[in-house]
């Protein structure tokens, strides 16, 4: 069957200006875009714009705010449900694909994609990577741990110390179904025993990461948040820098040179100090380093933004409540961004970042019909949600406000 969406402005998600065309669909793919379309179906688009699924390259669907005292009274399985209701989440906004950094294993990714739960389809990191006393270490100063990820059989260990643990850690996390690993090469807000502008990890034990996943065609992201352990981690070759709050020049020109990806998460800082002022409970160490680089991320990021730097937009929803993605476009607007690039940076560049380049993120005949309807303006982020008329995943329509005609 022939699906045409028709009268409407479509953004093809390269950046280029929204134009008056349709979409025709036929399975699963996107097969013709034009005027004049015709098929079996009309799907009546006046005043809309279609626009690729948006991509978020950086959740943990796994969970809904950080509220340590809160998590540590859930049952073990209790943040698999959680996952399923992040995702649809997601998807309600046009989401329809996120990239897992750090939380989901392959039954999560899995379940989506056999239709058992329904949500954005997931890429996944499985277990993000820590030295002992790093950012993702649960341990605590009095003696017990309070891990956030629990290790099962689908989510190996956090903590690797050593080039040889590396090698093992990360050939562990590729053999539980990892499509990117993820490494924590600074300390970070929501650890409160460490600094994000602190290095972590060696350049031995970075060079053996970023090998053992070369090895197996997969890449590494990195969370790094401190201009040495960004640099280190540019250096060491990583495929992408997430959150990278203290970017300095030399950074930014070596992402320049080496093709270095940002994913800059914007929204991480500010919704975390909202959950904070509206009494979510964290150790003081937290509160105060959340404070403390709103300002810096925004102003590292604007200079990110100026000299040309690849970005992908991702929000680091989980830390907070999922469900804010638009916020995240309108902060890299507030960045420099123009809203143009920005929606590219949700579309096309996060589908070029995972890998996906061939298969979604544009709206072009052969890749598959992920695509978002909404109604007015594409650019105004602060309506986006509630201006959603349909979602369209893999040719089907997934969420809709109006039925087709």
């Amino acid at each position: 069957m022939r699906t045409v969406l028709t009268g409407g402005d479509v953004f093809d998600g390269t950046g280029a200006p929204a134009a008056r065309a349709d979409v025709a669909v036929e399975g699963d793919r996107i097969v013709e875009v034009g005027t004049g379309l015709d098929g079996d179906v009309t799907i009546d688009a006046t005043g809309c714009t279609i626009m690729p699924g948006l991509i978020d390259a950086h959740v943990h669907v796994m969970f809904s705010g950080m509220d340590p005292l809160a998590l540590a009274s859930e049952p073990f399985s209790y943040a698999f449900y959680k996952a399923e209701q992040n995702l649809r989440t997601s998807l309600d906004l046009g989401v329809t694909t996120v990239r897992d950094a750090g939380g989901a294993d392959l039954g999560v990714k899995q379940a989506v994609a056999d239709g058992l739960i329904d949500g954005s389809d997931l890429v996944i990191a499985v277990t993000p990577l820590s030295q002992t006393g790093g950012h993702v270490d649960g341990w605590t100063v009095h003696g017990e741990v309070h891990s956030l990820l629990v290790p099962h059989p689908g989510r190996p260990h956090t903590v690797v110390d050593g080039p040889d643990q590396m090698r093992l850690r990360v050939r562990e996390i590729i053999r539980a179904g990892a499509d990117v690993i993820k490494i924590c090469t600074s300390g970070g807000v929501m650890s409160p025993r460490d600094d994000p502008r602190h290095p972590q990890f060696s350049e031995e034990e970075l060079a053996v990461c970023i090998s053992e996943a070369a090895a197996s065609g997969i890449g590494v992201m990195a969370h790094a948040q401190g201009t040495p352990g960004i640099r280190n981690a540019v250096l060491a070759g990583v495929r992408s820098i997430e959150h990278g709050i203290f970017l300095d020049d030399e950074c930014i020109d070596l992402m320049l040179a080496r093709g270095t990806w940002l994913v800059p998460t914007l929204l991480a800082p500010v919704a975390l100090i909202r959950m904070i002022e509206a009494g979510t409970r964290l150790p003081q160490a937290v509160v105060d380093k959340a404070h403390s680089v709103a300002g810096t991320h925004m102003d590292a990021i604007r200079r990110a933004v100026d000299a040309g730097v690849k970005i992908a937009m991702g929000t680091d929803s989980g830390v907070f409540p999922h469900g804010l993605t638009p916020e995240e476009l309108q902060l890299m607007v507030e960045a420099g961004m123009s809203p143009s690039r920005a929606l590219a940076a949700a579309t096309s560049s996060g589908a070029d970042l995972l890998g996906l380049g061939e298969l979604t993120g544009r709206i072009t005949p052969g890749l598959r019909a992920d695509m978002v309807m909404v109604d007015g303006d594409p650019y105004d982020f602060g309506t986006h949600a509630q201006r959603v008329r349909h979602v369209i995943k893999g040719g089907r329509i997934v969420r809709s406000r109006l039925a087709a005609a």
